[in-house]
């Protein structure tokens, strides 16, 4: 009886999984294609600074992330229009950052990440040299608590990782983990990872005894996609014996489990992960960034695929079906800020202060959804 209840468990397993196939590779790309088309057309000049309230030179964080979405794009469909888009904005910022070398400041570097990947397509040493410049002070430098808000650790820390990997050096790595580490247990004592909830404290405003307004902590959810697409574009390119891998997959596992447990029924995550109420609804730039890393988890055997696949592609094919426009802009977007309460309304209509991060958070779980087998 009991192994026929086991049997029987299996099979259930097996059904719910096969029942959430994997999307047409052609319908991803294609909506893909989609949402990218609708940003580079509304946006064709991308010498023009954004502006929301202040002026912000469109090589600032917002759309270094929009680049990095669009990179990975062009990594399975390579069309030269995506590549000029991209080489183009980075020659017309002089391959440099807002406050130019000498800035420690995460957001600027974020550019970075994509200076990097078109190097790589095909080296110039100018297209690196300034990034490499100010990562290098960050390395030969000793303070450690430049990322103090969990934001930094995805726009900055794959860089360290991209440079290790280009360089064979140590150094780069060495630097990433002591940088992360303050971030991640040391900063305002306990850190901003709560290990015990596998989630996230934005900055130290939101540490306890902040609470939400139903008494949980406050666990914002594309704070949370940050490190958890940090933790992807870093394992993505450090080598296996890296002293500190496991410790990144461990924090990845940890962060998995619990972003698995607070899911929307419909699919989305809100943006506030612990407290539904709170400025509750369906949230893509969240939501896409969960994707991104369950996907890349999955195709990498990190996470167990009967688990997460199910969890993964539901909210796929919700931000396909729910907040994708016949003209390919995106909904459900919240706009910039912190907290659950900034950015509002979420709407399927609502066009945040800056589209761009949004795009790309879209476009990294959109190219890794295509590339599941």
């Amino acid at each position: 009886m009991k192994n026929n209840l086991v049997l029987l468990f299996f099979l259930a397993l097996t059904v719910s999984v096969s029942a959430q196939s994997l999307p047409d590779r052609k319908e991803t790309l294609e909506v893909m294609k989609k949402v990218n088309g609708y940003f580079m057309k509304k946006y064709a000049d991308y010498t023009i600074p954004s502006f929301y309230g202040r002026v912000r030179p469109s090589n600032i964080w917002t759309r270094g992330v929009y680049y990095e979405g669009l990179m990975s794009l062009h990594s399975i469909y390579p069309r030269e229009d995506y590549y000029e888009y991209a080489y183009d904005w980075a020659a017309f910022h002089k391959w440099g950052m807002r406050n130019g070398n000498t800035t420690r400041n995460a957001d600027d570097h974020c550019c970075g990440q994509t200076y990097i990947d078109l190097y790589n397509i095909c080296p110039q040493p100018e297209m690196i040299k300034n990034i490499k410049l100010s990562i290098d002070m960050m390395v030969n430098t000793p303070q450690v608590n430049d990322w103090w808000w969990i934001d930094a650790v995805q726009m900055a820390m794959p860089i360290f990782a991209k440079f290790g990997k280009m360089t064979g050096e140590q150094k780069y790595y060495d630097k990433m983990w002591d940088m992360y580490y303050y971030t991640r247990s040391q900063h305002d004592e306990t850190g901003m990872f709560n290990q015990k909830d596998g989630l996230w404290w934005r900055d130290q405003d939101f540490n306890p005894p902040y609470k939400e307004p139903n008494g949980e902590d406050c666990y914002w959810s594309r704070g949370n996609g940050w490190v958890y697409a940090a933790l992807v574009r870093v394992l993505n390119e450090i080598p296996s014996d890296e002293q500190h891998r496991q410790d990144y997959i461990n924090d990845f596992l940890t962060m998995s489990k619990a972003l698995k447990k607070c899911q929307r029924e419909d699919g989305f995550w809100n943006v506030s992960l612990h407290d539904p109420t709170n400025f509750g609804g369906k949230e893509t730039s969240g939501t896409a960034l969960f994707v991104y890393g369950m996907a890349w988890g999955v195709r990498n055997g990190l996470l167990d695929r009967n688990e997460y696949l199910p969890i993964l592609l539901k909210a796929w094919n919700a931000m396909v079906k729910d907040a994708v426009h016949p003209n390919g802009f995106l909904g459900y977007v919240q706009g910039t800020g912190k907290e659950p309460k900034d950015g509002q309304p979420v709407t399927y209509k609502s066009v945040p202060d800056f589209e761009d991060y949004g795009v790309g958070c879209f476009l990294l779980a959109g190219t890794e959804v295509y590339k599941l087998k």
